[in-house]
């Protein structure tokens, strides 16, 4: 472990682009965005292979899709940078983003569920469970064999990854299940490629909910563990830029995985420079809301912090959320429509420049991290079984615990 790099990354969209990047791609604006990416010390791009657009029936993946796939993996092999690939996606930004071929008109969308998007734009519809219906199962055996056979010997590719947050897309009928799908999906990978090690993109509600996708089920099936999270969204958290919550989320993972955790998705939105933190309030997906949105100084402060006591944790990296602010001309169209927020989570603006954190990345990146024996950790006083009788429980009470800790541990 001492001699492990730290591995440091971004999560991507492009910025005039974002969702749609699939059936569009411009190379020249990849490569832009991939020299930046490098420029500020960052060698690795988490990439979305959006479902609807990879396979728009269930049994055919789209060539032009492919195609795109290897431009964005050669662009990124030419500067040194390996791709976390992200099947099924499936959840993204607020929205479902549901195949054609996966809608059921006459279904209500699953539960928690805000919007659901299915050729470009809203539609009122569920969709099939991708963790039990046949149809579902089969299409994920041929995106995973199109996709992993065909690029596994590429030299960009460093992780694949099961999917983002895929519990706020569908849960499972119960953790069985949920454990089923990850070692069903993560066996096809390793039949394919032996050297690549397989992921699956939870987050803090995995932590939270016992929805089917638990943290020691899952990762006891994968290679890597992994954690997403963000303090803005948790009102136990203290405060919404609070540094200790990010490593905590990866250091609790590791005690209910027994793994190191990489910090997969973090960050948050930014004012407009110069202007102050601030609560921003609209109405979303016809419900009022009320975010934080930091100063770019803040949140470069965030930053400053949050890094090194992840390798106080023992991480294994850490990818922000995510590389861009969104060209305006995308407000009118989902995510952008009805997330505001979701506009303004990235490392440049929408012009191309660097905001501050930017900067905390670059000086972080140059003093070549290496990932650490764990100097703080999550005590539990009870078993995952136990843990996932009652998490939310349990999560708060080791978050109590974790702080006073840290607040006795010498610096």
């Amino acid at each position: 472990m001492n001699h492990e790099p730290f591995v440091l990354g971004v999560n991507y969209w492009p910025r005039r682009k974002a969702m749609y990047w699939w059936s569009d791609l411009d190379p020249i604006e990849v490569r832009d965005e991939f020299d930046i990416i490098r420029e500020v010390g960052l060698s690795m791009v988490r990439i979305f292979l959006l479902w609807e657009h990879f396979q728009p029936t269930p049994d055919r993946v789209d060539s032009d899709a492919l195609r795109h796939f290897g431009q964005a993996c050669d662009i990124a092999g030419e500067r040194g940078l390996k791709l976390n690939v992200t099947f099924f996606t499936g959840h993204m930004s607020g929205p479902s983003w549901a195949p054609r071929w996966m809608l059921c008109p006459h279904l209500p969308p699953p539960p928690g569920v805000r919007q659901v998007v299915s050729g470009g734009r809203s539609v009122h519809a569920g969709y099939i469970n991708p963790y039990a219906e046949p149809v579902a199962m089969e299409a994920a055996r041929l995106l995973l064999q199109t996709v992993v056979g065909n690029f596994k010997d590429h030299p960009a590719i460093g992780i694949w990854n099961l999917g983002n947050e895929p519990d706020l897309f569908a849960w499972p009928a119960n953790d069985a299940e949920g454990r089923a799908w990850a070692k069903r999906l993560t066996g096809l990978i390793h039949e394919i490629d032996a050297v690549h090690p397989v992921t699956c993109g939870l987050h803090m509600g995995n932590l939270l909910v016992d929805n089917g996708l638990r943290v020691n089920d899952v990762f006891a099936e994968v290679d890597l563990t992994v954690m997403h999270g963000y303090p803005m969204y948790a009102d136990w958290a203290a405060g919404p830029l609070d540094p200790d919550f990010v490593p905590f989320l990866c250091s609790l993972t590791s005690a209910l995985c027994n793994k190191p955790t990489m910090m997969e998705e973090f960050g948050g939105p930014t004012t407009p420079p110069g202007e102050p933190s601030s609560f921003w309030e609209w109405t979303s997906y016809g419900r009022p809301r009320r975010q934080f949105v930091a100063s770019e100084e803040e949140l470069a402060a965030y930053f400053e912090s949050v890094l090194p006591k992840l390798v106080e944790v023992g991480a294994t990296g850490a990818l922000l959320w995510c590389f861009a602010d969104y060209d305006p001309k995308l407000y009118h169209r989902p995510p952008c429509d009805e997330s505001w927020h979701e506009r303004f989570f990235g490392l440049v603006r929408p012009d191309g420049s660097l905001k501050p954190h930017a900067e905390v990345i670059r000086r972080f990146s140059s003093t070549d991290p290496m990932v650490r024996p764990a100097r703080r950790l999550v005590t539990l006083d009870v078993t995952p079984e136990e843990y996932y009788t009652d998490p939310m429980r349990h999560a708060r009470e080791a978050y109590q615990r974790f702080r006073l800790d840290g607040a006795s541990t010498p610096s």
